[in-house]
């Protein structure tokens, strides 16, 4: 067995002839002597679970991707509270025809959708240009009016009035209205119960039939945003996902596993296994009350694709099985018995993987490793059960050569990696060291907006408004003064309009919407609109007298409760930025945190939507790297047990943590920008990456240990006996999150991406790197001799698709 030329013609039947296949598979022959009566208790299993499918519902809130716990969602909710809320639809017009936003024709639109506004659902405010209310003193009265009514009839001045306003009023321009004439927009504040997901939907609904009433009658294209439209794009894209990336992963995977295992049979029976583990998984997740979200809605997908490859494993080892001769009740028994722990093994440490995601600091992510990680041992447990028991039922026909001309193939492989281990293993460090020193040109930015791909619907209409209209990035400021009605003292107003000048003059912002621009405006216009007072009041009682008098004068549905507080004791400065990376937008803000600590020697926080995915990522990071590290400890250690070879569990390491950074390396270069995927790929995919070096080294150490061969010997039966399995199984992995990785939602596409690479990756290392550091590092190593205890821990490792 020493002899080279020998340890090339080693096939996995030297291995399979080995005296443990005559051992009895005690739980195969019970399970097919009882198949009816295993079947109902599968079928009563797989429907106690499946049933909990009635509690799952689509969580359309954006909300829901921040835990509760999440210091900038705390802060926003409680700055809802204070004031109304910002939850709102913007319809932005696009006019045709040449036209500009200030012709009659685009005006009169505004004016219609500004009054149908109000039909909305759960609809309690509309602003626009049209209902702007404009002030002007007429003798010793102070009137308060809509900018202008019935656009198509306006006189000569008051378009010029039109004109004047828009372009000029700090509220309007850069945020209702482009200063430039491109756009104009209808916002409607929406504040919805809370009670029912369908609640959105109505909204959104309603919205789309008033865009399209509009879009008939005036010359205009109408985009629309807002938070509702935001939240609606999470369903949808759920919604896609489901509808169209489930069937296409169900036929490309399928279509792999035909290819492979040539027969129709074979392939049903992997379908049903996967059916059946995708609604158990799911039926679980509404048990646990999992409200679906873009990444929690993928899980089957996922399922699907770890489900084929515990099937595969134990079909292609009963196809060979029967190769050689046996029949397809032994073949069956066999495969049961030498995948049984192997799989359940690499079934467990996947679980691991996905069970780490709920260190996330982002709920969706618990949602889709818990699901995966149950849908991943029903898999396992429905493989080594159902399948089985179908099989038996249904012959799976003539096995076909495929496996044997693929095994010869990678016999050949192995023949030369170790024949040339020094240069693979020099090559295989010098790449790695450079691909992994790339990783730092990735830089995070979580953009809510790029989280959705450009061919949907809300990315190219916010797209549209971002360029043509106003940014899409709120974030807001609450100032208190400290004391009931105290807004309107002179010195606290000062403070506030000078940040408001502040963030004015930074090219990042396009509009500040802030309580000092009306006082000022009241100022000048009870001085009979002389500018020289467009100043804050000189005195707090008649800086009181003017906000009475104007709240008096506002009509119902455009009070200043989205300004200031019931008490008025404090105000809301609202600032809208352009589009910015996350790296950008914290140090804006910091930066503006620290304008008013310094100024006003208030120590303020940032708040809103655009805040809160500006630290998503940085907190997710923070959180997932302690479930990484409990993940590795606790696969490693899973490892350790089954290998029972401290030395072979250390070596493990490195193929196993070495793709994913690979993988990030990889991507700085190829696209260098990450969102909150990055906090959850490494846990995602360490479950699976693990797979294939376990399954290399179990057939390493059976070599070293059942045949007595050297390490090099060793490795080429290892190539033999498991490495058609790792290719077959890497390819269907990879194809299953190809599929995903066209998912529209960016979070989804990109873990995917990212997750495949890792994948291909480690199927590089462990073809390549893995064998080349056995090879160095067991080479001196005495022969071991055959024995029996450790016959029996080899068999009880064997996974791959070859034997």
């Amino acid at each position: 067995m020493t002899d080279p030329m020998k340890a090339k013609l080693l096939s996995v039947r030297d291995i399979r002839g080995y005296k443990i296949v005559n051992k009895k598979n005690v739980f195969g022959e019970f399970l097919l002597n009882n198949r009816i009566l295993c079947l109902i208790a599968l079928l009563f299993f797989t429907l106690l679970g499946a049933s909990g499918g009635q509690f799952l519902y689509f969580d359309n809130d954006y909300r829901a991707f921040f835990g509760k716990e999440n210091p900038q969602l705390n802060a926003f909710e409680k700055l809802q509270q204070t004031y109304t809320q910002v939850d709102n639809v913007n319809f932005a017009f696009e006019p045709l025809e040449g036209l500009k936003a200030n012709a009659p024709e685009v005006l009169a639109a505004v004016e219609e959708l500004t009054e149908m506004g109000w039909q909305l659902p759960y609809s309690i405010r509309v602003d626009s240009l049209s209902n702007h209310q404009h002030t002007e003193v007429d003798q010793d009265d102070l009137i308060v009016r809509d900018l202008y009514f019935d656009a198509l009839n306006m006189e000569e001045e008051d378009k010029k009035l039109v004109e004047k306003i828009s372009t000029s009023e700090p509220s309007l321009a850069g945020r209702v209205h482009d200063t430039a004439h491109r756009s104009t927009s209808v916002s409607v504040t929406v504040q919805m119960p809370g009670k029912d997901p369908q609640e959105l939907v109505d909204i959104a609904t309603a919205a789309r039939e008033m865009v399209s009433n509009i879009e008939e009658k005036y010359p205009v294209r109408i985009r629309t945003g807002g938070v509702v439209f935001l939240n609606n794009a999470f369903l949808e894209a759920s919604m896609a996902d489901s509808a169209t990336l489930i069937p296409m992963a169900f036929l490309v995977i399928l279509l792999i596993s035909y290819v492979l295992l040539r027969s129709v049979v074979g392939v049903l029976n992997v379908f049903i296994v996967c059916i059946l583990s995708i609604l158990f998984a799911m039926g679980c997740g509404g048990w646990m009350g999992v409200g679906l979200t873009p990444p929690s809605a993928s899980a089957p997908i996922i399922i699907v694709t770890l489900a084929v490859a515990d099937s595969i494993h134990l079909l292609v080892s009963a196809l060979n099985r029967m190769r050689d001769g046996h029949t397809q009740r032994s073949s069956i028994l066999y495969s049961m018995r030498v995948n049984f722990k192997p799989v359940f093994l690499t079934s467990v440490t996947t679980a691991v993987g996905f069970l780490s995601l709920n260190f996330s600091d982002s709920p969706p992510f618990h949602d889709l490793g818990n699901i995966s990680a149950v849908g991943v041992m029903a898999a396992w447990l429905y493989s080594i059960t159902l399948l089985p028991i179908l099989v038996s039922f249904l012959p799976l026909g003539k096995p076909k050569n495929t496996i044997k001309t693929l095994d010869a193939i990678m016999n050949r492989l192995g023949t030369f990696i170790a024949d040339h281990h020094k240069a693979v293993l020099a090559i295989g460090v010098v790449s790695s060291i450079g691909i992994v020193s790339l990783i730092p040109l990735n830089e995070v930015n979580d953009d809510f907006v790029k989280y959705f791909d450009e061919s949907t619907e809300y990315r190219q209409d916010v797209d549209w408004i971002s360029d043509n209209l106003t940014g899409v990035n709120i974030v807001q400021f609450s100032f208190p003064s400290g004391e009931p009605n105290g807004v309107s003292e002179p010195a606290f107003l000062e403070k506030v309009s000078r940040f408001t000048d502040w963030a004015r003059a930074e090219n990042e912002v396009t509009n500040v919407l802030a309580i000092s621009d009306i006082f000022k405006r009241l100022n000048r216009d009870l001085n009979l609109g002389n500018k020289d007072f467009y100043t804050i009041p000189e005195n707090r009682e008649l800086a009181a007298q003017y906000l009475l008098l104007y709240e008096l004068s506002l009509p119902f549905g455009l009070d200043l409760n989205n300004q200031l507080d019931i008490s008025k004791s404090s105000t809301q400065v609202v600032v809208t930025l352009k589009d910015m990376t996350t790296n950008e937008m914290q140090a804006w803000i910091k930066t503006a945190e620290n304008f008013i600590l310094d100024d006003a020697k208030i120590e303020l926080k940032a708040v809103g939507p655009t805040v809160m995915f500006a630290y998503i990522s940085e907190r997710n990071i923070e959180s997932m790297l302690t479930g990484t590290i409990v993940a590795i400890f606790i696969i490693s250690g899973l490892i350790l047990i089954a290998l029972r070879d401290v030395r072979l569990g250390l070596i493990s390491l490195i193929p196993n943590l070495l793709p994913i950074a690979l993988a990030f390396g990889i991507w700085g270069v190829l696209v260098g920008q990450v969102n909150l995927a990055v906090s959850v790929v490494t846990g995602l995919a360490l479950g699976i990456v693990v797979d294939d070096s376990v399954h290399f080294l179990s057939k390493y150490q059976l070599a070293r240990k059942e045949l007595g061969l050297n390490a090099r010997e060793a490795v080429i039966s290892a190539f033999t006996a498991v490495g058609t399995a790792l290719v077959v199984t890497t390819i269907i992995l990879v194809a299953g999150f190809s599929v995903l990785a066209q998912s529209t939602f960016g979070l989804n596409s990109i873990t995917a991406t990212l997750t495949g690479i890792a994948i291909s990756i480690a199927l590089i290392a462990d073809l390549s790197l893995l064998p080349a550091l056995l090879i160095r590092l067991d080479k001196n190593n005495k022969d071991l001799a055959p024995n029996e205890t450790d016959a029996e821990l080899g068999s009880s490792v064997q996974s791959n698709v070859a034997t």
